[in-house]
């Protein structure tokens, strides 16, 4: 239990710097630099691509060196990240804090799994699984009261300031129970590649023919396009489609969330009991899609949006702890870092494209339509997934 508690404090972290300088700032940095959206949504852009292009290297550091000394890296990073940011003279030196960040970022979960698949027994990993989702969505629904409340009653800088003395506290905790963060039991299995690579029966980068790999890359990229519409956009289409004030769209997001995380021990409930970790992603994205699908037909007017939101977060939420034992079925023994790394670059790219093309929607007038797509990519995201289901399933009986 003291693994999975300590794992799920380290990947609230990340996504509470998600955040660093995103949203919640945004009308403090563009009075204090005279800068427009445009140019503070890049710091976005910049935070997601450097996370996606570390991300999918990152496994290979992770199975060469360990992960813990890697996660104590990334933390270092959010802290110099946001006590850069809070001392900035002008606004580009933010871009270089942002990029500092995404680098802290795009190590967490090939790091974070590697450490979960190396201490917690398989019938506890689906729990495992949920408990890290979860502390995911506590982060980034953290972040906002955090940062936009110490900026409000002192400054901007503050807020980074404090920031990051937090990622400090974080490192602090992390390393006095390094104990429970020891990986070494995967080093058998690392050894046993790097062996093999040197006797040339096998190479680093041999994990990339398998198609399951891709598979699951392409499902997180489906997922997070949904989850980015929902992120970045929810809000307007509520305002401009269901006539929410400004102060009820705000609860648009918290309350998906929420529900996500109650989907999530559901899901790690239901994931220890059964196998078919591609039939429960069917079903709870089946349900999700669905209520997508509802909502971009103003099935329900006024506060029904929100119970149609809270079915897709539980939906949503549900499948997680399937997704990520998918992943790990997948996955090459002695490889875990490198697969988690590629696979989840899938969810920084996702990050990256869903606001430009639900951006576009919006600014020529597609409102409706926005939900209607994420529809298309919960739908796209099952097939994918029971694709990767079946090829694990066959190639399981060729490994026994």
């Amino acid at each position: 239990m003291a693994t999975i508690s300590f794992i799920g404090l380290s990947h609230g972290t990340s996504h509470f710097f998600h955040l660093l300088l995103a949203a919640p700032l945004f009308p403090f940095l563009a009075q204090a630099f005279s800068v427009s959206y445009t140019q503070l949504g890049l710091l976005m852009t910049v935070f997601f691509t450097v996370s996606a292009i570390v991300q999918a290297g990152a496994g290979f550091v992770v199975d060469r060196v360990g992960a813990r000394p890697v996660l104590y890296f990334a933390i270092s990073c959010f802290a110099v990240a946001a006590f850069s940011a809070a001392a900035a003279p002008v606004f580009w030196t933010l871009y270089a804090s942002a990029a500092l960040a995404g680098l802290g970022n795009g190590v967490f979960h090939p790091v974070n799994y590697s450490i979960l698949n190396a201490r917690v027994a398989k019938p506890r990993l689906g729990h495992a699984f949920s408990v890290h989702g979860i502390t995911g969505n506590l982060g980034w629904a953290a972040a906002p009261v955090f940062l936009a409340g110490i900026a409000a009653a002192t400054s901007w800088r503050h807020a980074l300031a404090a920031a990051g003395c937090a990622a400090l506290a974080s490192l602090a905790v992390l390393f006095s129970q390094r104990r429970h963060l020891d990986d070494s039991a995967l080093a058998a299995q690392r050894a046993a590649e790097r062996q093999s690579q040197k006797a040339g029966e096998s190479n680093a980068l041999a994990f990339m023919a398998n198609p399951a790999v891709w598979m699951c890359w392409t499902f997180f990229f489906f997922t997070t396009m949904a989850v980015g519409a929902i992120q970045s956009f929810a809000p307007t289409v509520a305002t401009l489609e269901y006539g929410f004030s400004a102060e009820l769209s705000s609860t648009i997001i918290t309350v998906y969330m929420v529900v996500s995380a109650l989907g999530m021990l559901l899901g790690g409930w239901v994931v220890a009991r059964f196998d078919r970790y591609d039939g429960i992603i069917a079903v709870a994205l089946a349900i999700s899609a669905l209520a997508a699908v509802l909502i971009a037909m103003k099935a329900l007017a006024g506060l029904g949006l929100l119970l149609l939101l809270a079915v897709m977060g539980f939906g949503a939420g549900m499948a997680g702890p399937s997704r990520d034992m998918l992943i790990r079925a997948a996955a090459t023994k002695g490889a875990l870092g490198r697969v988690y790394g590629v696979v989840y670059s899938g969810l920084d790219v996702g990050l990256m494209v869903a606001p430009a093309l639900f951006g576009w929607l919006l600014d020529h007038g597609h409102t409706n339509k926005i939900f209607a797509f994420v529809a298309v990519f919960q739908t796209l995201a099952i097939l994918t997934a029971w694709r990767v289901g079946s090829r694990t399933a066959q190639a399981a009986p060729a490994a026994a």
